[in-house]
């Protein structure tokens, strides 16, 4: 097994409940590491003992990523309980679909709505920007750190009626540039992650003619696994990573634009 190096290491990763966030955090905990869960839901107790099952001590925590006071205040909680944080893992998204205006028989049928698309934006990038800025002070206090984004494979080629998500997923990307750029004086790496189709309880609600586009789409003729994301966001976090920094990694069975 590779060295991570990431044994007794403070983890947050936001969006923990469920999904990739869960199944990141369980792997990181199966490095020996700390993690804090953030989430607007999910189980306190299961979350805790689930951690300490893989290997790792966890507190899942109400935390909502869009309000910075909030944010704050759980990063200096975090940073009490166990002397710093480590690494950031910005994973919380949602999800509000919808074509930028549909038009069939000579007229408009619906349009993407302001709060369609400010809710997304408000979660999925200013809340990427929120928590990054909160324990970046963090890490350089403590000589360095890592921050990593959950962009999106539509954030680099487009998908039909995600105007919202998409530009949130690729704001993201930029976002990690910029952040690689400034940071890395200080010891801080930033990188993205950008999934592909995956199996996830939001995929499990849709239909299955949808379902089996994304697989059509995908060479490897498959969807992910959370888990699979999950170990993207480990090397990236680990020893084995310390060169690697403004990055964008793709992990998506091979999806390609215009298929």
């Amino acid at each position: 097994m590779i060295e991570t190096g990431l044994k007794d290491k403070v983890i947050i990763v936001t969006g923990a409940a469920a999904g990739i966030g869960l199944a990141t955090a369980r792997r990181f905990a199966a490095e020996g590491a700390r993690i804090a869960g953030w989430d607007v839901q999910g189980d306190v107790a299961a979350f805790d003992s689930e951690m300490a099952e893989a290997g790792g001590e966890g507190v899942l925590m109400r935390v909502d990523v869009t309000d910075s006071a909030a944010v704050n205040a759980a990063v200096e909680e975090v940073a009490g309980r166990w002397g710093g944080i480590d690494v950031l893992v910005n994973n919380a998204g949602i999800l509000r679909d919808s074509m930028l205006v549909k038009y069939k028989d000579g007229a408009v049928q619906s349009m993407m709505s302001d709060e369609q698309f400010d809710a997304v934006i408000d979660v999925n990038l200013r809340g990427v920007f929120v928590c990054a800025r909160a324990v970046t002070p963090k890490m350089i206090e403590r000589g360095g750190g890592v921050i990593l984004n959950a962009s999106s494979v539509v954030g680099l080629y487009g998908n039909f009626g995600q105007t919202n998500y998409i530009a949130t997923k690729a704001g993201v990307i930029g976002m990690t540039k910029v952040w690689a750029r400034e940071l890395g004086r200080h010891g801080i790496r930033v990188n993205a992650v950008a999934p592909g189709f995956i199996a996830t309880e939001i995929l499990a609600a849709m239909p299955q003619k949808v379902l089996d586009s994304m697989t059509s789409r995908t060479p490897l003729g498959r969807m992910g696994q959370p888990k699979e994301i999950a170990e993207a966001y480990v090397w990236l976090a680990s020893k084995a990573a310390s060169f690697v920094t403004g990055a964008v990694l793709s992990v998506d069975g091979g999806v390609v634009t215009g298929t």
